[in-house]
């Protein structure tokens, strides 16, 4: 099978501070886009990279020093910015794969893991058991009840899809979806979960950037030696 990567990267991403976007901050010697990019970008099965950036992006010098994806513009929306980016895949592949931008710590093993299903599947997501006990809460931040964990899981990227179908999806539900799941499930079909990894972290608050440079540098030392 001949597989795509789109890397999502269009957002604001206020919420994690600094004053820049969260995708553009420097982390690890780069920034998230770059090693998010980067994770794909050394897998042998990937044959084109599309990173998706806000309008306002794609001519900066940022988004010039990668020059091993297709660069394309996003839209108002995550779904939009999806969209955008597997339409600039089709005909060039038939599977791809859907990967956050602001997700930099991805592993080798949880590619491998979506791509092997999808040698026998049209979807596949990686994501982790939820574990922790779960509380509902009241206004007033006190305890009222307990939820039943059973069956839940936490989803990660890369999400990935027969490109003709996750293409269909979301042309068939302009209005988009929570995840790209959503938009499969919607559409009738089945998705493969997949082994996640703790440390495919999406960087979502500052402290996370911390916790993300930590991975990044450990991995790269342990490549090293």
């Amino acid at each position: 099978m001949s597989v795509g990567v789109v890397i999502v990267a269009a957002g604001l991403g206020t919420r994690a501070g600094g004053g820049v976007q969260k995708q553009w901050r420097p982390l690890a010697g780069a920034t998230s886009v770059h090693h998010a990019l980067q994770a794909f970008a050394a897998h042998p099965a990937i044959e084109t990279a599309v990173l998706v950036l806000h309008p306002d992006m794609t001519d900066s010098p940022q988004a010039a020093g990668m020059p091993s994806a297709l660069i394309v513009s996003g839209g108002t929306t995550r779904s939009q910015s999806v969209l955008a980016g597997l339409e600039a895949l089709e005909g060039r592949c038939d599977r791809v794969l859907i990967h956050d931008g602001a997700r930099p710590c991805v592993s080798r093993a949880v590619i491998d893991g979506v791509l092997a299903a999808l040698e026998h599947d049209v979807a596949a997501a990686p994501a982790l058991p939820v574990v922790d006990a779960l509380w509902t809460g009241g206004k007033g931040g006190d305890v009222t009840g307990l939820a039943d964990r059973t069956g839940l899981y936490r989803a990660q990227t890369p999400q990935g899809f027969r490109l003709d179908l996750i293409l269909a999806a979301h042309r068939a539900h302009p209005e988009g979806a929570d995840d790209d799941v959503a938009l499969m499930l919607r559409a009738g079909h089945r998705v493969q979960i997949t082994a996640g990894d703790e440390d495919n972290l999406k960087i979502t608050h500052p402290a996370d950037f911390a916790r993300a440079g930590r991975i990044l540098e450990a991995r790269d030392g342990h490549q090293a030696g």
